[in-house]
């Protein structure tokens, strides 16, 4: 058995198995004992955990809350709506569409870790919407829509498939003429790193005309560890980009400190930081949101000229309709017909030209 594997054999998703990492809450013992939902995490990412502090931002993404059971402002069937699957387009359960030329490719609900925050959570951790995963049904829809160019392969986390099931995926996908990029949506870089292994990475390897790209989901500078750098470098030495999709978690990471913390570790071990995403309004999951502006401030406040450009990610609300940027909206001060006022992180003002058409 493979170290990767050893991980998933020896899952902590019992009381008995999570007490072997942490002192467990009254709180915490009754949400795990009294609610009916999927829950667990890897050996090595529990290992993260602070063992005597319920707020450790590792413990909270892991263990059920009571909390869970709040739903003021979660959408009842919100995977329905969000992946746009009450439509008259007949399209497999296993491909979501929000975009004419690019989809999302459910290939699996078994996951690494069971995030609490998941927007998937009705499938994937309450498990109360049942979707039929077929990969070769999900295969021949891709290959009849020439519209199709860049396919996302998610889950569940599709690297908890065997290697041979990822390579046939792969392989499929490349066999497909008006496919251009394959992406893989996968949080083992962080909470199974041993997941990179020489055979994961002999499928990754090489120069090819359909490239792959990776984003992971990293919240907390807590979970970026040396084995995941490690990880995270052998990727890039098979010619596969690290990218993260942070999720923007009240309590977690959405102060200045951590927030920039984050975002310039990320860079110290090679992940690109790509978007924050405010999160879902999935149900169930109140309690992890913040006001919508809250990121846009974050990078205003934590990230714009604090810290290198690189480590600025891009904050957006996943809808029905695509992704919806919400940066900063405060560099234009004004614009009359000869100049515009312009102010920096620092609340300096300077002008600049206006340019006529």
């Amino acid at each position: 058995m493979e170290k990767w594997q050893d991980q998933l054999h020896n899952f902590v998703d019992t009381l008995d198995r999570l007490k072997q990492h942490i002192h467990v809450t009254p709180e915490e013992e009754e949400a795990i004992t009294s609610m009916k939902t999927k829950w667990g995490t890897t050996p090595y990412f529990a290992s993260l955990m602070d063992p005597d502090d319920p707020a450790c931002p590792i413990r909270r993404q892991v263990i059920p809350s009571l909390k869970e059971r709040q739903n003021k402002f979660g959408v009842e069937n919100y995977l329905i709506w969000k992946e746009n699957r009450d439509t008259d387009e007949v399209r497999p359960d296993s491909i979501a569409r929000q975009y004419r030329d690019r989809v999302a490719f459910t290939v699996t609900d078994v996951c690494a870790n069971y995030c609490r925050h998941c927007f998937r959570k009705e499938a994937v951790v309450d498990r109360e919407l049942k979707l039929r995963m077929d990969v070769d049904e999900g295969l021949a829809w891709i290959q009849s829509h020439e519209e199709i160019r860049d396919v996302l392969i998610t889950g569940g986390d599709p690297f908890i498939l065997a290697d041979d099931k990822i390579e046939y995926l792969i392989r499929k996908l490349r066999e497909i003429p008006h496919l251009q990029m394959i992406r893989f949506g996968t949080r083992t870089p962080i909470v199974l790193p041993q997941r990179i292994t020489d055979g994961l990475k002999k499928i990754l390897d090489g120069f090819h005309r359909v490239p792959i790209w990776i984003n992971t989901q990293c919240n907390h500078p807590k979970e970026i560890t040396d084995q995941t750098a490690n990880a995270v470098f052998d990727l890039l030495r098979c010619g596969v980009n690290v990218g993260n999709q942070a999720v923007l978690l009240k309590g977690i990471n959405d102060d200045v400190e951590t927030f920039r913390e984050l975002h310039q570790k990320l860079l110290t071990v090679r992940i690109r930081p790509y978007y924050v995403f405010y999160c879902e309004p999935a149900p169930g999951i109140d309690h992890f949101r913040t006001p919508v502006e809250k990121g846009a401030e974050l990078i205003r406040d934590a990230i714009r000229g604090h810290t290198t450009g690189l480590a600025q990610p891009m904050y957006v609300i996943a809808t029905n309709i695509g992704k919806i940027p919400l940066m900063p909206d405060y560099y234009i001060m004004g614009k009359d017909e000869k100049e515009y006022t312009l102010r920096n992180y620092q609340g300096k003002l300077t002008q600049w030209p206006v340019m006529p058409e």
